[in-house]
């Protein structure tokens, strides 16, 4: 199979958390980052050549992503490239995915189409550990337009999914939504898209030729209504965490200590692949207390931490004591200090004696670099 691969970089506003970098380059599960599990996907389902679309804040993703070793991917045209459209475009106002594919078409024109016959696209906001072969295969198999891989569990009623999906019971879709509280019988789009590479490129520029920029309203629910383009579902049965607010990033990180769904996220089909950052052991003083946490290497502990993901070269001072909380790289909580549900971005100072205390919805957060 001739494959190519988008990653849409999301600049999607999670508050202080992304105001500084793309939810691609968003920090999770104490030593990677959001846009590594879709490039490990990707990587290991053989795709090559993969473009990362991101609208501005980009730098702090290719710092990380490097010259892509990590992945087993080759920097530059052919390989892997960073796709900045709106540099190239005579406006920055934001209107849509297809609009961006729309300004990286040089990107999607590369080769013949034999040479790259399918795309797959995800959104780095949702995280999974996926065989896309799998996926792929189903695809081709289906014989239909678009493939859109979904996820049950996920609409509630409340949640707004960007795309929503009833099937009936022979896996037929009955109805499509998008921008929807859908209720329980509906399963939610992963933002995972296949479709062959051709179709795609003419559907991009008739839709954006009419000023229709979204891939959710315009390309599927569009296309689906007016019986231009067919549907196949592809259900998928693993752990997808869906970081899509603040309270979502938080829930989901605390999911991380349980050892069922570290096991599916990060070795259900194969490894996730990080920027490699060779660091010592960390280090455990003897009045340490450390209970259900996620521990990166590097730190230094002293104090009491219990249902925490601590990140790389995180130091927790005697006496201190944090819970439930998210604490990045290179932070340093001051003795007899005090966090609850919070969230402290990198290179944070808690002075000694600070008292942080949010709320599971609410946790408070700390931007990167600040003392408190």
């Amino acid at each position: 199979m001739n494959v190519m691969g988008i990653i849409f970089a999301n600049d999607a506003s999670m508050g202080d958390l992304t105001a500084k970098r793309t939810m691609a380059s968003l920090p999770f599960g104490g030593r990677y980052r959001q846009i590594d599990f879709h490039l490990s996907n990707m990587a290991c389902a053989g795709i090559r050549h993969i473009g990362i679309i991101s609208r501005h804040n980009y730098q702090s993703l290719m710092n990380h992503v490097g010259d892509a070793e990590e992945w087993g991917l080759e920097l530059g045209e052919g390989g892997l490239e960073f796709l900045t459209p709106y540099s190239m475009s005579t406006t920055d106002r934001y209107r849509g995915k297809l609009e961006n594919l729309y300004f990286a078409m040089d990107f999607l024109e590369y080769g013949s189409d034999d040479q790259d016959e399918y795309v797959v696209m995800a959104d780095s906001s949702v995280l999974c550990n996926m065989d896309l072969t799998k996926v792929i295969a189903a695809h081709i198999e289906s014989g239909k337009d678009i493939t859109v891989v979904t996820k049950s569990g996920i609409a509630n009623g409340e949640k707004q999914l960007d795309l929503a999906v009833q099937l009936d019971d022979n896996g037929d879709i009955l109805d499509i939504a998008v921008d929807y509280a859908a209720p329980e019988d509906y399963s939610a789009s992963m933002d995972i898209f296949v479709m062959s590479k051709q179709f795609l490129k003419h559907q991009v520029k008739e839709c954006v030729a009419r000023n229709r920029c979204h891939m959710d309203r315009d390309l599927v629910l569009g296309l689906w209504q007016k019986g231009i383009a067919t549907i196949h579902v592809y259900p998928f049965d693993g752990v997808a965490l869906f970081n899509e607010s603040v309270a979502e990033y938080f829930r989901n990180s605390m999911t991380l200590l349980k050892k069922e769904v570290r096991q599916d996220l990060f070795g259900r089909y194969h490894p996730v692949f990080t920027k490699v950052r060779d660091r010592v052991p960390s280090y455990y003083g003897e009045s340490c207390e450390i209970e259900d946490c996620i521990v990166a290497d590097g730190c230094m502990l002293e104090g009491k931490a219990e249902d925490t993901v601590l990140f790389r070269q995180v130091t927790i001072c005697e006496d201190a004591t944090v819970e439930n909380s998210v604490i990045m790289n290179d932070t340093v909580v001051g003795k007899g200090s005090e966090l609850k549900y919070v969230i402290l971005d990198k290179n944070v100072t808690v002075t000694p004696g600070a008292k942080l205390i949010g709320t599971k919805q609410n946790p408070i957060i700390i931007k990167r670099g600040e003392s408190v």
